[in-house]
């Protein structure tokens, strides 16, 4: 029997309410059969980004001619994970000097910004990670990064050099969590992608496990 003493959820809820970037696909359901409409079972379809809520990335979002979700290995997320605040201005990006006091724990951190508190409403001026601090968890050893927005780099941010260091590092992306019902620490990460042939990212339902 798996033991645990808590499970923490850390994944948005996904309707059609859920924000995404703008210019993406939002999320739509449609039931094309309903148990409590006289029919035998319940159907329905979805038409949506696979970068949506809590959700990672694969090194084909950002790099020409590389591995999709799938071929991506799944260690990345699962495993030993550290919550890390940042206090930090909007639409600013996160450098060493702002985690430099804290002592790396972990191979996946998750940073805690509270600058994209509410999934369902779209805000441009959430807070990111930059080249520098990506280089530095880099040489800590750390496998993933994870924040509480939909992506590492600003919103508009063309160059993306974030997404450009992890690659060069060959790290992993987990964006569109929620923390702000988590405190600092250590916990257990488990955030899977869905086997999806050739995309370049996957929702996941991601948690924590205290």
């Amino acid at each position: 029997m798996f033991e645990y003493k808590k499970i923490i959820d850390i994944s948005p809820l996904i309707s059609s309410s859920i924000a995404v970037f703008p210019g993406d696909t939002p999320f739509q359901e449609e039931f094309l059969m309903d148990i409590n409409h006289g029919d035998n079972l319940t159907l329905s379809k979805i038409i949506t980004t696979v970068h949506l809520g809590a959700h990672v990335d694969a090194p084909s979002h950002y790099a020409a001619k590389t591995k999709t979700i799938e071929e991506v290995k799944l260690e990345y997320y699962l495993g030993k994970a550290q919550v890390i605040s940042v206090d930090l201005a909007k639409n600013s990006r996160i450098y060493v000097k702002h985690i430099e006091k804290q002592e790396i724990l972990a191979e996946r951190i998750l940073f805690k910004t509270n600058s994209f508190l509410n999934p369902n409403e779209w805000t441009p001026d959430f807070s990111a990670l930059s080249e520098e601090v990506i280089n530095y968890l880099a040489e800590k050893k750390v496998c993933l990064v994870g924040v509480d927005t939909p992506s590492i780099d600003l919103a508009a941010d063309k160059d993306l050099e974030s997404h450009k260091a992890v690659f060069k590092h060959n790290m992993a992306i987990l964006e569109g969590i929620v923390l702000k019902h988590v405190d600092d620490g250590i916990y257990n990460l488990i955030a899977l992608p869905l086997k999806i042939k050739g995309a370049d990212a996957s929702p996941v339902r991601a948690i924590l496990i205290q």
